[in-house]
C-alpha cells in the first residue's frame, strides 16, 4: 500500500521519511523512551533512525505489515510517532511515543483515535491491540483515554533488551467508536451468578 496521510484538528499525520532522521534521532535520545520502547537500541545512534527512516517505515507500507505515521504539528515539527503492526487477520498493534516536549498535550491520543478509526475503515481491521510494559503508565493512560478496554496481565509476554518482563493487554473494536466491524462478532456470553 502507498502511505497515507491522516490529518486531525492539530496533527499531520504521516509517513517519515529521510528528511526526518534528524528529528527522529534527536527524539530518540530521550532516556524514557529507551527505557520503555523495547525496540530503541541503547544508545540510539544515526544509523538507527536512517534504518528507521529508509527502511523499516517504507518497507512496511509496502507489504502491508506495519503502518507508520509520524505525528507532526501544523508547522511541521515532530511531537511523535505511531505504528500499526499487523498481527494477524483483522488484528493489528498499535504502538506510539512522543517527544519529551509534546508530551501531556493529548496528541498521541488523538492520533490514535485517527488511525484506528482508518483501520477499522479502510483496511478491515476488526481488534485493535495495545501492549505496554507493567509500569508504563503514560502509555497505559493514553490507551485508557483513547477508549482501550485494558484486560489484563500477560507474564513474560515481552522482551526489553534482553530481559523477559509482564505486559499490560487492551483491545479497541470498532463498536468501541460506534462503526461496524468487517466481519461478525460474537462475544462470549455473559454468566449469571446464582
Amino acid at each position: 500500500m502507498d502511505p497515507v496521510t491522516l490529518t486531525t484538528d492539530r496533527l499531520v499525520l504521516r509517513s517519515p521519511g529521510p528528511p526526518d532522521t534528524d528529528a527522529v534521532l534527536a527524539a530518540a535520545q530521550d532516556p524514557d523512551l529507551q527505557r520503555w520502547i523495547s525496540q530503541f537500541p541503547s544508545p540510539y545512534l544515526p544509523e538507527h533512525a536512517r534504518g528507521f527512516t529508509e527502511r523499516t517505515v517504507p518497507d512496511g507500507w509496502a507489504n502491508d505489515s506495519m503502518f507508520t505515521f509520524g505525528l507532526f504539528l501544523a508547522e511541521g515539527e515532530l511531537a511523535g510517532m505511531l505504528a500499526l503492526t499487523m498481527r494477524a487477520l483483522g488484528v493489528a498493534e498499535v504502538g506510539f511515543w512522543s517527544t519529551k516536549e509534546h508530551r501531556g498535550r493529548g496528541y498521541v491520543t488523538e492520533a490514535t483515535l485517527a488511525v484506528a478509526r482508518w483501520a477499522f475503515t479502510r483496511l478491515a481491521i476488526d481488534r485493535v491491540e495495545w501492549r505496554a510494559e507493567v509500569g508504563n503508565h503514560a502509555s497505559r493512560a493514553v490507551a485508557e483515554r483513547a477508549g482501550f478496554t485494558v484486560e489484563g496481565t500477560l507474564r513474560s509476554a515481552t522482551n526489553n533488551k534482553g530481559v523477559r518482563r509482564d505486559c499490560w493487554v487492551g483491545s479497541l473494536l470498532p463498536s468501541d467508536l460506534g462503526l461496524p466491524s468487517a466481519a461478525p462478532y460474537l462475544p462470549a456470553p455473559q454468566r449469571t451468578r446464582r
